[in-house]
């Protein structure tokens, strides 16, 4: 993407909050946030996310900013978020580098615990307000009518095309999320081997606190579980890369979950599986959380209790 290429308002945003103007662009991604990297005149490097303005963002930015302060391998915010048009926007620093680590065996799901766990210990003394709605992949709690969150671009395709037996799996793992009265917490909702890198065998940064959810904390991680290996496509990881993950993170945090906590874990593990096999059969892709939730979803079910 060439400069004159971004959309008509970055150039001036950036002259509003930096004094510069950009003359450069590193990168450009877009997902459900447009993410631009990008090279200000005088030679200093910035990320910009903007997102459609659901109310979560300023919390989001807030957080992540508490973090990075506290020395948590992030990048610190450059601005508060700022309304432009329909859109939220703010800008963070460039933390380029590292790898991303990838595999999902038991090992790998206790390293990336050990992340989580640090993170979650981190997120307990930030003090933001919650940001709601959670993310749509994780929104089991939503209060539309129907079993999936409204998501207008999924619900207009043909639903007829999505399996029964996914619907059936969503369905009993809902049921078993709801029912519990655990606190809700702030925690990452995306935490997934795309959006961490890795240097010299340490974590180097996590990214996307866009994804920031509000959450019982057992689901959280249960969810993180399930999805650390991600790297798309999404998959979810074998049943005993999940057990090695939960039993990593119970350990760092000095904390046994109770049964409870467990069973609701478990279930939170599969809800982000089979919205992407939704997904999947909605867009016509491979079937690869579809193939996952198909083998898998008897084992988890027991261990939710659900």
């Amino acid at each position: 993407m060439r400069v004159d290429e971004l959309p008509d308002w970055l150039p001036d945003w950036c002259v509003d909050q930096f004094g510069d103007e950009p003359v450069g662009v590193l990168f450009e991604a877009r997902s459900i946030s447009a993410v631009f990297g990008l090279r200000l005149a005088r030679g200093r490097e910035v990320v910009v996310k903007a997102r459609e303005d659901d109310g979560r963002a300023a919390s989001c930015v807030a957080a992540q900013a508490q973090l990075a302060q506290r020395g948590f391998p992030c990048a610190r915010p450059l601005t508060p978020v700022v309304a432009v048009g329909a859109l939220a926007v703010h800008a963070e620093e460039s933390l380029p580098g590292g790898e991303i680590l990838r595999g999902d065996t038991p090992s790998v799901a206790r390293r990336y615990a050990a992340v989580f766990a640090r993170l979650m210990a981190e997120l307990a003394d930030v003090q933001v307000e919650p940001p709601l709605p959670n993310p749509r992949w994780s929104r089991w709690d939503h209060t539309d009518s129907g079993l999936w969150p409204k998501i207008d671009f999924l619900d207009e395709r043909d639903q007829s095309v999505v399996p029964q037996f996914v619907v059936e799996m969503a369905e009993r793992v809902r049921k078993r999320l709801l029912a519990t009265n655990l606190p809700c917490v702030l925690g990452h909702a995306d935490f997934e081997a795309q959006n961490l890198r890795w240097r010299d065998g340490e974590v180097w940064a996590v990214h996307d606190f866009d994804s920031l959810g509000w959450q019982p904390e057992a689901a959280l991680v249960g969810a993180a579980s399930g999805a650390f290996a991600n790297d798309p496509p999404p998959s979810l990881v074998p049943v005993a890369s999940s057990a090695a993950f939960l039993d990593a993170y119970q350990e760092h945090r000095g904390r046994a979950f109770t049964a409870e906590e467990l069973e609701i874990a478990w279930a939170a593990s599969l809800w982000t599986a089979v919205h992407n096999a939704r997904w999947e059969a909605l867009h016509g892709d491979a079937p690869i959380s579809l193939d996952a939730v198909r083998e898998q979803a008897a084992e988890r079910l027991r261990k939710a209790n659900a």
